[in-house]
């Protein structure tokens, strides 16, 4: 049975390593979506928004997301993909969505101050990933088909978690109604 899963989140989550550990468990391909746009610019998330800003970043990042999403595997989405309508009909259209929740303070712990997250800035990281938060999660509960938290545990317990529920819909090509 061939996986089809995106992951959607705030930063800290777990996103991009429960990602590889579900792609790995699936043996399906794993897309980290940031890592792509980095790829295929050869430039860093950083430098996208400082020379060409946060519009042209989103463009590339409908862009990538779409076409990751078109393909069977795993695919871990950034933070803010799915605010962008496009992100959200494909995750509605063809996917397992799994939103990883993670509680503000501990995925600030998580992450520190990380020059690669040009949005989460060098001041309070949780205060900012709880702003967020109150923005984005109404689209992840939205366009989500399952959520698992991943406050209090490790990537291996979450992939066990998800392994043990994700639907047969997860088939590749499998569209949700």
């Amino acid at each position: 049975m061939t996986r089809s899963i995106a992951l959607v989140g705030t930063s800290g989550a777990g996103k991009t390593s429960i990602g590889r550990l579900l792609a790995d468990r699936f043996g399906v391909p794993f897309v980290d979506v940031d890592a792509e746009i980095e790829r295929r610019t050869g430039l860093e998330i950083r430098e996208i928004f400082a020379v060409h800003g946060e519009r042209h970043f989103r463009d590339l990042e409908r862009e990538v997301t779409v076409d990751a999403l078109g393909r069977a595997g795993v695919v871990s989405l950034g933070g803010g993909a799915p605010m962008t309508p496009a992100i959200a009909d494909a995750l509605r259209r063809h996917r397992v969505v799994v939103w990883l929740q993670v509680d503000p303070e501990v995925a600030a712990r998580r992450i520190g101050v990380d020059p690669h997250r040009p949005l989460l800035g060098d001041g309070d990281v949780a205060a900012t990933l709880t702003e967020m938060l109150a923005r984005r999660g109404p689209v992840y509960a939205e366009v989500a088909s399952l959520v698992v938290d991943t406050t209090a545990r490790t990537p291996e317990e979450v992939v066990e978690e998800v392994a043990a529920r994700v639907p047969a819909t997860a088939d590749a090509g499998a569209d949700r109604a």
